[in-house]
């Protein structure tokens, strides 16, 4: 596979809706530990709201099931789930206007909806937040892509790298959000924003074929 279709993409969008639903449970119990415990709720209801929408819809581009994907969960989904999120997609969409996009492509695109979420909230790597599964899975995956991989094995590796960023966060003290409050008490707790992140990237990866995500 050398390139995103819509088709993918919107197969990328149901897959996370999935995978957001069987692993409510887990992020909600991360959540809980750190924050309002309503993560997994929020990202169920939020992306079965995306699947909705994708059934009842043509799209014209590939960035185009990303940017309704987006402002579907901003729609949503409250606290300030819905806006990272929704602000990623759109973001990456808005840049993705063929009807295919390349490997390099998505990877831009990506990096548009990292820089857009930093934008909001400030977050930076280490911050334990979502952005700590989002930048080593955006590095994983432009390393591969000039290593010559194709686009199965350069997912494969954004995704690789994003579950291993959400397991990194279990050590650190929390700078953003509401786990920030919490000060040292925020150690020994994954962020549950770099957990649904990673879950994100899998789903791509699912969609792809890429080998050996886990």
């Amino acid at each position: 596979m050398d390139s995103v279709t819509i088709d993918l993409a919107r197969a990328w969008m149901r897959a996370a809706a999935e995978s957001m639903d069987e692993h409510a449970e887990e992020l909600t119990r991360l959540d809980a530990a750190i924050g309002d415990g309503d993560h997994g709720s929020n990202m169920r209801r939020g992306f079965s709201a995306v699947a909705g929408k994708l059934a009842d819809t043509d799209f014209p581009s590939v960035g185009s099931v990303l940017t309704l994907s987006g402002r579907t969960l901003i729609s949503t989904v409250g606290g300030a789930s819905g806006p990272l999120y929704g602000t990623v997609l759109r973001s990456a969409g808005k840049r993705l206007t063929g009807s295919t996009a390349s490997p390099g492509e998505l990877l831009d695109a990506l990096r548009d909806g990292m820089e857009a979420v930093r934008g909001l909230g400030g977050a930076q790597v280490r911050d334990k937040t979502m952005v700590d599964a989002l930048a080593p899975a955006l590095a994983a995956y432009s390393a591969a892509l000039e290593d010559g991989a194709d686009l199965g094995a350069a997912v494969g590796a954004a995704a690789r790298a994003a579950g291993e960023g959400a397991q990194a966060t279990v050590p650190m003290t929390a700078r953003k959000g509401r786990a920030s409050y919490l000060g040292e008490r925020s150690r020994g707790h994954q962020d549950p924003g770099a957990a649904s992140t990673a879950l994100l990237f899998a789903a791509l990866a699912s969609v792809v074929g890429a080998p050996d995500v886990r």
